[in-house]
């Protein structure tokens, strides 16, 4: 047999696997984690500036917190805000003995893609970069668990997530929820992770968004 035919069955061998590999990660996306109901899960949590924070520090502050343990938090290398507002959170999270929870919150920043006003050829470069950055911050954390709610930060983040379930390396579920002031069409973010089958759970927060976007969970007003 001639080598390219060789090697052109290869490829094709190769593509059809991942094919169906992505198919069961889809068909898998909304079945529970497996792993021991005592046992916490290293979460990861994107925060964006402005109402991005706070809606996610909303949402944390009912968070079972010896359950989702270490908290990874990451922003954008250039919001000087977000990462500031989760540390006054953990600071404030004792336990019933009033010790400080030490070891369980992690801060970190990840270069952006894309900022505003940036021309779309300049860009390119700086998304590469980008994903770099977040392949690097991926294999670092590790993740069980991703929570986002919109920043485009996200993006990289869960691509990269997306792919390490694809070549079954780390299984990191990916919980995503739609900004309130979202009411008749998802964000970018949400919509890629959306239409791209990437979020393993994605919650809008209005009838409106779960009558066009069929596959979301609608959960009522969060905030």
């Amino acid at each position: 047999m001639d080598f390219p035919i060789i090697f052109l069955l290869l490829v094709v061998g190769i593509i059809t696997i991942i094919i169906v590999r992505v198919i069961y990660i889809i068909y898998r996306r909304s079945k529970p984690l497996y792993t021991r109901s005592t046992e916490p899960l290293s979460t990861l949590i994107v925060l964006g500036s402005g109402g991005h924070t706070a809606e996610m520090l909303n949402l944390l502050a009912v968070l079972q917190k010896e359950r989702f343990k270490p908290r990874y938090y990451v922003a954008a290398a250039t919001d000087n805000m977000s990462l500031q507002k989760a540390r006054v959170l953990e600071d404030s999270l004792v336990d019933k003995a009033g010790i400080e929870m030490v070891g369980t919150a992690h801060f970190m920043q990840i270069y952006r893609s894309r900022e505003v006003g940036q021309s779309y050829i300049t860009s390119i470069g700086t998304t590469l970069i980008a994903i770099a950055h977040a392949l690097w911050l991926m294999v670092k954390m590790r993740p069980q668990v991703i929570l986002c709610n919109g920043p485009g930060t996200c993006i990289p983040l869960c691509a990269i997530a997306f792919l390490l379930k694809v070549f079954g390396i780390r299984w990191s579920s990916i919980f995503y929820v739609e900004s309130i002031a979202r009411v008749r069409r998802l964000s970018l973010s949400g919509f890629l992770l959306y239409k791209l089958h990437m979020a393993d759970q994605l919650f809008v927060q209005w009838p409106q968004l779960k009558m066009k976007y069929p596959r979301a969970n609608y959960v009522g007003r969060l905030m």
